[in-house]
């Protein structure tokens, strides 16, 4: 998230619902591997598998075991490593991201929405991009609306060394939410299984104060793209503590889509968490810019609670810290949640 004021620091930031199925089993994946290119190649391989099982035994508002933490592992592995430097915007390390991201995105029929995946920054000082997929809704009137699966997949790079570390890898923070939108891509771009258009928006920048997604709300909204919701994905890494629902929404209140996520699924997948309220969490991430320049239902799930993870903005933000099997379930019970909001007939979700 974009760096929080000093009182949150001083506090604490020093720091399916399914019927049941003939479940899918994907193929096996082999443990994580230094080489990105092998995870893309068995990624696509792993996806063309799932898909001819899930659309044998799909129904409706079913969660497959689509996703699972070898998978997720795998991407988190790469994105948070030492070799991608703490992904700092205009860096090197985050280039090899993007290349790792632009790879995903092509292995599993994501198409560019410009006229390549990387959107280079207008407001920047250095070459930096966000990295923008899409996939054409199905159907001939719904494909013209658009929603946007979001989440910034840069970091703070370099910082003052700890115990011989000056690499702030930034696992939670956000390679978990580059993940989980790297996974959606991953269903939706084999399943064809969306009526609306979706954008994957992957931000650079977010962490000098939201410069990407700030780039590319003002650059949608110029070329008149028809937005109707923009979900965000932000530190979902590590489990909330001691809540009844799966993840929280910022700006809870604002609009219906707590209640929307909850209708598709048997579990509450989305409650509220008052200190998100209480330190304006809506916004300090990337739902903020295209609520303000679009002004339409922008919110962004998230698991930190303030309480379950200590390295914000430091180099313990590792990838062994992460759960990766709660960020796997997540994937899972999001995939009919998400399909059934792009596809819903009318627009449901709405402000207040």
């Amino acid at each position: 998230m974009k760096k929080l004021n000093f009182i949150l620091i001083a506090i604490f930031l020093v720091s399916c619902g399914s019927t049941q199925m003939k479940k899918t089993n994907p193929a096996d994946i082999k443990p994580a591997t230094d080489s990105a290119e092998e995870t893309i190649v068995e990624t696509q391989e792993t996806s063309k598998k799932d898909m001819v099982q899930l659309k044998e035994s799909r129904i409706v508002a079913a969660v497959p075991d689509f996703s699972n933490n070898e998978g997720i592992g795998k991407i988190m592995n790469f994105l948070a490593s030492d070799e991608l430097q703490g992904r700092d915007s205009g860096s090197e390390g985050i280039a090899k991201a993007a290349d790792f991201i632009e790879q995903i995105f092509s292995a599993n029929g994501i198409k560019p929405y410009f006229e390549n995946f990387r959107d280079t920054l207008s407001n920047f000082d250095k070459p930096a991009y966000n990295m923008v997929g899409m996939i054409e809704g199905s159907d001939p009137e719904l494909k013209n609306e658009f929603i946007i699966l979001g989440a910034h997949y840069d970091h703070i790079g370099r910082i003052k060394p700890k115990n011989g570390d000056e690499i702030a890898n930034g696992a939670n923070d956000n390679a978990s939410g580059t993940a989980t939108v790297l996974e959606l891509a991953r269903y939706f771009g084999n399943a064809e299984a969306n009526k609306r258009s979706i954008i994957f928006a992957l931000f650079s920048a977010e962490e000098q104060g939201l410069l990407g997604s700030k780039h590319l709300a003002k650059k949608l909204k110029n070329s008149g793209l028809n937005l109707y919701a923009m979900l965000n994905f932000e530190m979902v890494g590590v489990p909330l503590q001691h809540n009844d629902y799966l993840m929280y929404l910022t700006g809870y209140n604002l609009s219906n889509l707590a209640a929307i996520s909850n209708s598709y699924s048997e579990q509450t997948v989305a409650g509220f968490l008052p200190k998100a309220k209480e330190f304006n969490l809506f916004n300090r991430s990337d739902n903020a810019p295209f609520h303000e320049i679009y002004n339409v239902p922008s919110h962004t799930y998230s698991t930190f609670d303030f309480t379950n993870f200590d390295h914000y903005h430091q180099v313990g933000d590792e990838a062994d810290l992460m759960d990766f099997d709660h960020m796997a379930n997540i994937v899972n019970v999001l995939i009919p949640v998400m399909e059934s909001i792009i596809n819903s007939p009318e627009k449901e979700i709405k402000y207040n």
